[in-house]
């Protein structure tokens, strides 16, 4: 393998996240490390070198030239990432130099060391393991924190999702919590969207009895309620930062429809006021409206009838 390859098997090996785990980030390791194509780990260093350092070994021993103003980007995306995951120690000749100053220098720590010069020996997997025992792995400690954050949600039968954190699905788990209860008891939940993954629930057997193709989950609104007695389909956009249920969005969602005998409601829900009036002129008529801080009521666009879906001629 090349010392890239190997770069990349190490960095994989401590747990560093996927955004790390690319060639950048290799070429900085082995700039740190002082490994040229042909150089050999066990021979690793711990230089002090300043990003302009790093970006010239790329360029000169990887023939890799990174434009001038990519020097922030290998800061706040690599090196930042070796520093919490204890790889990289930043001025370790003087810890109290600012940041923003021009000799800010960066260096493998003695522990990372010990691991890159074990690499390719009996004794990496060992010395990889101590490291992690020691610090942990970056990635793990990432996806905690992802977590922490997370948006809970509880479903019909006590099933509980996560949703990653977000204003977006905040609002969604509302619309789950209050806007169901409020204004569609009993009905099931046959779709949740997701920001951070195409959804997190999607009932494709029940789509399949409705005669709705789902094969494209980003045609789908949000969210999508079902009562089963009354045949109603509740499909729910949720606003933060795209649009509403407006014409063009009616009539994408409706061409999915067209074989499904289910009649059709149309909600568009907002977190605010504030966002609402931003948006009010695009919403289509004879939809609905829901607002979260306003959760006991409705605003109703237009039509002969309030809340119930409407005959598509």
């Amino acid at each position: 393998m090349s010392k890239q390859d190997d770069a990349l098997d190490i960095i994989r090996a401590l747990g560093l996240p996927s955004r790390q785990q690319n060639e950048r980030s290799v070429l900085t390791l082995l700039a740190l490390a002082g490994i040229g194509p042909r150089g050999s780990w066990r021979k690793t260093s711990q230089s002090m070198l300043r990003i302009w350092d790093i970006m010239a070994f790329m360029r000169d021993r990887y023939d890799k030239d990174y434009a001038a103003n990519s020097r922030e980007t290998i800061r706040r995306h690599t090196i930042h990432q070796f520093e919490q995951a204890r790889m990289v120690d930043r001025n370790p000749d003087d810890p109290t130099r600012p940041t923003n100053s021009g000799q800010t220098c960066y260096a493998l720590t003695d522990d990372v060391v010990v691991v890159l010069k074990a690499y390719g020996t009996k004794q990496f997997d060992r010395r990889v393991a101590e490291f992690i025992e020691r610090f942990g792995e970056l990635q793990t400690a990432y996806n905690k924190l992802r977590d922490l954050h997370k948006v809970s949600l509880q479903v019909q039968g006590g099933e509980k999702y996560r949703l990653s954190p977000g204003n977006h699905n905040q609002l969604q788990a509302a619309i789950i919590n209050d806007f169901g209860p409020r204004f569609a008891p009993g009905a099931t939940i046959l779709y949740i969207g997701d920001t951070a993954k195409k959804y997190v629930m999607c009932e494709t057997k029940r789509f399949e009895a409705l005669n709705v193709a789902i094969s494209e989950h980003d045609k789908l609104p949000d969210i999508v309620l079902y009562d089963a007695k009354k045949r109603w389909l509740y499909l729910i956009e949720a606003v933060t930062s795209h649009g509403p249920v407006s014409p063009k969005r009616h009539a994408e969602i409706e061409s999915m429809m067209c074989k499904c005998p289910a009649e059709r409601i149309y909600v568009t829900a907002f977190p605010n006021r504030t966002l609402f009036r931003q948006y009010a002129a695009e919403i289509a008529w004879e939809t609905e409206v829901w607002i979260a801080d306003n959760s006991d009521h409705m605003i109703h666009f237009d039509g002969e009838k309030f809340l119930g879906p409407y005959q598509v001629e």
